[in-house]
């Protein structure tokens, strides 16, 4: 757990840092057009490449480019290789693009924690000085007990 004496992120992004990532994500989906969207039914039915299968892929494309006679024209031994060679190359850009959002949420979920733990520990402090008769802590304990209250946090029971 976070806690306030260990602050391990201080930082916000400016208003150019968003725009230029926002503007860098748009310019990737400019130079991939041809990315879709699945339902999540054909997630699930589409047969896929893995590991125990990807050599199998590999050998079926080249005994299709190299044995073309045998087969019925709509077997496209191009489009079978451009097919897989996409594949590989989306193989690699996903395993880049996967270290980043997982930077990006972890960093998110610390941000989130750290802002928590100190709204937390604030509440309780507040409390204290409310307790402690300091003018106007009452108030502001009502108003985050309310907030608290609604998050359904543990610690603290409605009054119903």
């Amino acid at each position: 757990m976070s806690n306030l004496t260990n602050n391990r992120l201080n930082v916000t992004m400016t208003a150019a840092q968003v725009a230029a990532v926002k503007t860098a994500l748009q310019t990737i989906a400019t130079n991939m057009p041809f990315l879709i969207g699945l339902t999540k039914e054909e997630r699930i039915a589409l047969p896929k490449i893995n590991v125990n299968n990807k050599a199998f892929t590999e050998d079926a494309i080249n005994a299709v480019a190299n044995n073309a006679g045998i087969l019925p024209a709509y077997i496209s031994a191009s489009g079978m290789q451009n097919d897989y060679q996409l594949f590989v190359q989306l193989d690699e850009l996903l395993g880049l693009m996967r270290q980043l959002v997982e930077k990006t949420e972890d960093t998110q979920m610390l941000a989130g924690s750290e802002a928590f733990v100190g709204s937390l520990s604030s509440y309780k402090l507040f409390g204290a000085a409310a307790d402690a008769g300091v003018v106007g802590a009452d108030a502001i304990v009502d108003l985050l007990r309310q907030r608290f209250l609604s998050s359904g946090l543990p610690g603290e029971q409605s009054a119903t």
